[in-house]
């Protein structure tokens, strides 16, 4: 899924996903190479991609609605929704 991502020195800061803005409120935290490798899991895969790195945060829309967010960005592609959740 498509999401657009503000970054302050590279970590997330604020989004709009699906027609909404959202605020990061805590602290995001980078994607281990055990949860990168289970959102591409093949047998094959022991390690994560080159040009693969992922942000795990909260972050709070205008309405009050918070989400956890998992975030890839792919080298020349910029940001994708992974999953989220409430």
């Amino acid at each position: 899924m498509e999401i657009a991502i503000w970054t302050v020195n590279g970590i997330p800061s604020r989004l709009v996903w699906e027609g909404r803005r959202y605020r990061v409120n805590d602290t995001p935290t980078p994607l281990t190479a055990a949860e990168i490798i289970e959102y591409l899991w093949h047998p094959s895969l022991t390690h994560p991609l080159p040009g693969w790195r992922g942000w795990r945060f909260q972050a709070v829309n205008d309405f009050g609605q918070a989400l956890v967010f998992d975030v890839r960005e792919v080298e020349g592609a910029g940001w994708q929704l992974v999953r989220t959740w409430n």
